[in-house]
């Protein structure tokens, strides 16, 4: 693994890529965040059930390759713009993140040894070997700390900013597995769709963001579950493109 990023797979041309921004929650030994180690389980540092449903999916081929971030978000936000305060955040659902007051000298450095790196691999791979389609992989809490009136009912989100093409196909085979879909929920890709702007529709790639409810991957079973569904949903979108 490079300091920036995991891969899983080989990628092939005219094949599915999926890329998973917020996999790991790995700090190395010479960062300290300054926060409680028992947050780096909870959802501010990663996005839970994502690699392993990951991992699933490239071993039952149905995408493959996999491209994972190789740090905790805490350490660096790779789906921000690098220029975005939240790309190194200083908080984060209520938890201040103190080993990330930073100068912009530490700022930068820490982009530069894993932001660029994963960015960059993310680059090299459509390049060479340019996919049919792309997913992003994520999961989201169903409740915010720091807004705990907010409602997350959705069992999955599929999010996406101006390319549309696999978004009816996605929402209708999860639907149809008898998930609650929230569409542009619970956020829109409209507002936070940085990595698949900048390496899918940059790129003119179809692609969709799927965020699976992270207490509904949190465990072996529910990670082969949702897999399944992915792989179904995979199927559909790919049909779509062939139509």
């Amino acid at each position: 693994m490079i300091e920036g990023w995991r891969q899983l797979g080989r990628p092939r041309a005219d094949g599915i890529l999926l890329i998973a921004d917020h996999a790991s929650a790995h700090v190395p030994d010479d960062i300290d965040l300054g926060i409680d180690p028992a947050l780096l389980a909870n959802h501010i540092a990663i996005d839970i059930g994502v690699a392993e449903v990951a991992a699933l999916l490239v071993e039952d081929g149905v995408v493959d390759a996999a491209i994972l971030g190789g740090v905790s978000r805490l350490v660096v936000d790779c789906n921000r713009e690098p220029d975005a305060p939240g790309a190194v955040p200083i908080a984060s659902d209520g938890h201040a993140i103190p080993g990330n007051a930073l100068d912009h000298a530490g700022r930068e450095a820490r982009l530069a040894r894993f932001f660029h790196p994963y960015h960059a691999r993310i680059a090299a791979v459509v390049a060479s070997a340019r996919p049919a389609m792309i997913l992003s992989l994520h999961s989201f809490t169903p409740s915010l700390a720091s807004d705990p009136e907010q409602q997350r009912p959705w069992e999955v989100g599929v999010l996406y900013n101006e390319d549309t093409r696999l978004v009816p196909a996605a929402i209708a085979a999860l639907t149809a597995a008898g998930l609650t879909v929230g569409d542009q929920l619970p956020y829109s890709g409209k507002l936070l769709n940085a990595t698949m702007n900048r390496h899918a529709e940059a790129n003119d790639i179809p692609y969709v963001g799927i965020e699976m409810r992270q207490d509904l991957v949190a465990d072996a079973a529910g990670q082969r579950r949702f897999a399944a569904h992915l792989a179904k949903m995979c199927k559909d979108a790919a049909l779509k493109l062939a139509a």
